[in-house]
């Protein structure tokens, strides 16, 4: 086997086509072919002096981290337990509020339906039958990748529901 035969990348490369091609560009760049000679060598000049002035090291060290801790330090239990007991009954309030604002929008859409002639309650139907096949689809993949997990009795698993 030849070294000087060309194969994979280099076979569709040709040196004299190369130089026949900066040959015409050469010529069509007229008087100003000294400048745009000038122009590229410096600015190819500049990016590899840019690089090379570059300087390598190894991998960023891990960022310090400063923790920030509002809490007390010693907590008792009792306490701990008072705050999760006061934080729990703060989201349920705050999750009935937010579906009481979700009710009355439902409902002035579907005030607003009536007024333009629309069935609303058969789009209702249909939204809530589209809600229940994606809920049913997804706990089906849920399930699925639970069994191809190894679980071999996904409702016996953390609730996947609640997620």
């Amino acid at each position: 086997m030849s070294p000087f035969k060309r194969s994979g990348y280099w076979k569709d490369v040709s040196p004299t086509g190369m130089v026949a091609d900066f040959i015409a560009v050469w010529k069509q760049a007229g008087q100003n072919r000294w400048r745009i000679a000038a122009v590229s060598g410096a600015c190819t000049f500049a990016v590899f002096y840019l690089m090379s002035t570059q300087e390598a090291s190894a991998p960023h060290p891990p960022p310090k981290v400063t923790y920030i801790s509002i809490l007390k330090s010693h907590r008792s239990d009792a306490e701990i337990e008072a705050e999760n007991v006061a934080n729990q009954a703060a989201k349920e309030s705050n999750a009935r509020e937010l579906a009481r604002r979700d009710k009355n929008v439902r409902d002035l859409y579907k005030s607003i339906g009536r007024m333009s002639g629309m069935d609303v309650d058969k789009i209702a139907r249909e939204a809530d039958a589209e809600d229940a096949a994606k809920a049913k689809a997804e706990r089906e993949r849920v399930i699925a990748t639970l069994k191809r997990g190894g679980i071999a009795n996904p409702t016996l698993a953390p609730d996947i529901d609640g997620q």
